[in-house]
Parts: structure tokens; C-alpha cells; sequence
């Protein structure tokens, strides 16, 4: 029986605060794995761990802390920790909690509050995420959202003439304005490098610092419209340092990766999840492109392999937004500037699917504002039910 007095719960549970989730960058308390503790008359602790995954890599650097911060306490004689796996929805609650923390340290843009931001990424080239990122923008912007651009593929730009927006990045109120088409009831604001240079098959031979200058340029002094839903960013492919930078600029970004149904492909595009995973970022979804052709006898011919866009939803955690076939409208219309998506065809429905799907599940934030007010509304009129 130890002779001196034993720490209590809530001493226990304050400890626990200084041990942070390497990967999610705050302490396990805030973000509820630390579900649980008590201590016995002999000095033995009990905690209850959840931890986001059951084979989690980081668990042996999380126990090593705990154990370090604990057992040098009075009268503690042992640390014993029962492993959990936190639920979807605790998961979910933790990663948002993350992701706000880290935001506060994130720098000022001028892209608004109330903009959803999504990064539309790859492992490597030529699995046709620019095409995905075109088509998903006029999607949206045909059901009268208002779409901002960015191509962030500083080397490989071809938004431009994949969405049929020409002319030159013009300067308004010291701000760099976006070049804007209109579709529907919605419209295109664009950004890229590509309004920048004399020729569209001039080459930019830039390193590191000069490319992650030009994507805080994009993010900063571009007069994003204040009106502006969404904003999706066709991204370089690979892990590089304007994707790093990006995740840092933008913690409350969101990502969908980009994939074809082969298995080094699918491979690759794992690396992209796992940068965004350890930048804090949520992955959103997979879509899969070039997943089969169809023949006009409508036979299917998976020319790529099968089941690398699924594959690598189970393995990442995240839903199989959809999977694109191969038509040849989709590059035809990539060359002369009308994304297939405006037109008809098996290819243009499931781009149509995606973004209505996006619409609706990944809904643009609104202003506090506006949410306090109809709180206040909300509860008027039950102090009024309750009156009546």
C-alpha cells in the first residue's frame, strides 16, 4: 500500500492533456481518447485509450508518453492501458477539432470564411484530375453555384483552356481579379498561371520558393468574390512543396484524390491521402477515372485493370464518390473549353452525380452570424409557444 496520497482522477485526466496525438496535433483529452481513468488503493492506474484507428502506427509514441507522464507520480506503481478504436462519429468530432486548432495558426487569404475549399489531388500525372477538378467546377456552377478555380498546377496549367476562359489577370483594388465565365445560373471565377505567360506552351522552369510564392499569391491577393461557394483547387500531382505549402495555408480545406483503377496508381494516390491525413487535412473521397470504356455495342473494356478507385476508399477510410468511364467527349471537350459535363452521355451523368452529391453533403459553411441569429429566432419562438 503506498504511504502517501494518491493523485486523483481529475490530476490523472489534467496530465493526460500534455500528451498530443503526433499525427492530429492536440492533446488526447481534447479530442476524447482519453475516455477513462482510475487508480486503485495499490497505486495501479487505469485509462481507457480510443484511438482514431485500431492499428494505429503512432500507438507505441502515445503509450511511451502516457507512461512517462504518469509514473512518476506518488504512489503510482503501474500504468495499465486498455486500447479502444474511436467511433466514426468520434473520429469525425476529433479531426474537427483538429483541424480548428491548427487553423488558428493558419495565415490570412482573402478566399471568404464561408467558402468550401477542396483540393482536387493526384499521386502522379495523367490520371485526369484537371479534367476532374473542370468538370466538377461547371457541374456546380450549372446548378447556380458560384466556382472559384485555382490552378495550383504551377508547371502543368490547362484549366484555361479545358473551362474556354481566356484574356489577362487584371489588377482591381490592388487585388488580382479572377477571370469568370458564366454557366447557367451559376459562374466560374479562375485563377491560373496560365493568364500569366506569353504562350500557352511556354515553359516554367521554377523551383520550390518561386512555386510557393505563386500559390500565396493565388490565396492572398486574388479578389475572391465574396459571393464565392466553392473553391476547388486542381492541385500538382505528388507530395511536393506546393501541395505542403497549400495544406498549410488552408488547414480547413477538404481533399478529393484522383485515381484510375490501376494498381500502381492506386498506389500512389495512397502517399497524397496520407500528406493530407498528416497536414490535418479531411479526405473527403476517391473518384476513380478511366474506370472502363464502353464500346458502341455497349460491351465494357476495363483497359486499366479493375478496382483500384475502390480499393483505395477501404483503405484510406473515405467513400468512392464515383467512377468516370472513358469517352471520348470528356478530352474533346477538355480541348475546345465545354466540359463534358454540360453535355449528355454516361461520362456527363456521373460527372452531374459527383457534384450533386458534393452539393449536398459538403454544403459551403455560413457565417456564425447568420447561425446565432436563427438561434435566436429558434428560441423566441419557443419562449412565444411557451406564453401562448
Amino acid at each position: 500500500m503506498p504511504s502517501t496520497a494518491l493523485p486523483t482522477t481529475e490530476h490523472i485526466m489534467g496530465l493526460l492533456r500534455g500528451v498530443i496525438d503526433p499525427e492530429l496535433g492536440s492533446d488526447i483529452v481534447e479530442l476524447g481518447m482519453a475516455q477513462g481513468a482510475t487508480i486503485s488503493a495499490e497505486g495501479v492506474i487505469q485509462l481507457e485509450i480510443a484511438l482514431t484507428t485500431s492499428g494505429c502506427p503512432l500507438r507505441a509514441q502515445i503509450q511511451k508518453d502516457i507512461r512517462s507522464r504518469l509514473l512518476g507520480l506518488p504512489g503510482v506503481t503501474a500504468v495499465k492501458i486498455n486500447w479502444g478504436e474511436l467511433s466514426q462519429e468520434q473520429r469525425t468530432e476529433a479531426m474537427s477539432k483538429a483541424r480548428f486548432n491548427v487553423s488558428q495558426n493558419a495565415p490570412d487569404t482573402s478566399i471568404p470564411s464561408t467558402t468550401k475549399v477542396v483540393m482536387i489531388a493526384s499521386g502522379k500525372g495523367g490520371v485526369g484530375k484537371s479534367s476532374i477538378t473542370t468538370n466538377l467546377a461547371a457541374g456546380l456552377a450549372k446548378m447556380g453555384y458560384v466556382v472559384g478555380v485555382m490552378d495550383a498546377d504551377i508547371w502543368g496549367f490547362s484549366v484555361p483552356r479545358m473551362l474556354g476562359v481566356t484574356g489577362d489577370l487584371l489588377a482591381h483594388e490592388g487585388k488580382i481579379a479572377p477571370l469568370t465565365r458564366a454557366i447557367g445560373d451559376g459562374r466560374l471565377e479562375v485563377v491560373s498561371m496560365g493568364f500569366l505567360v506569353a504562350q500557352e506552351d511556354s515553359a516554367l522552369m521554377w523551383r520550390g520558393l518561386m512555386l510557393n510564392r505563386a500559390v500565396q499569391h493565388f490565396c492572398q491577393d486574388v479578389k475572391w468574390p465574396s459571393d464565392l461557394d466553392y473553391l476547388l483547387i486542381d492541385m500538382p500531382p505528388g507530395t511536393g512543396d506546393v501541395q505542403m505549402g497549400l495544406a498549410k495555408m488552408l488547414p480547413r480545406a477538404e481533399m478529393i484524390i484522383v485515381t484510375t483503377p490501376a494498381l500502381n496508381a492506386q498506389k500512389v494516390a495512397a502517399r497524397v491521402a496520407d500528406m493530407g491525413a498528416k497536414n490535418y487535412l479531411r479526405i473527403v473521397g476517391v473518384i476513380e477515372n478511366m474506370s472502363e470504356f464502353v464500346a458502341p455495342d455497349g460491351s465494357t473494356h476495363r483497359l486499366f485493370g479493375e478496382g483500384g478507385g475502390r480499393q483505395l476508399a477501404e483503405d484510406i477510410g473515405a467513400p468512392l464518390l464515383g467512377t468516370i468511364p472513358i469517352e471520348a467527349s470528356v478530352s474533346e471537350g477538355g480541348d475546345h473549353g465545354e466540359p463534358v459535363v454540360l453535355g449528355e452521355g454516361l461520362a456527363a451523368e456521373t460527372f452531374r452525380t459527383i457534384a450533386a452529391r458534393i452539393a449536398e453533403e459538403f454544403i459551403p459553411p455560413v457565417e456564425m452570424a447568420g447561425c446565432s441569429a436563427r438561434m435566436l429566432d429558434a428560441a423566441v419562438a419557443a419562449l412565444d409557444a411557451l406564453d401562448s
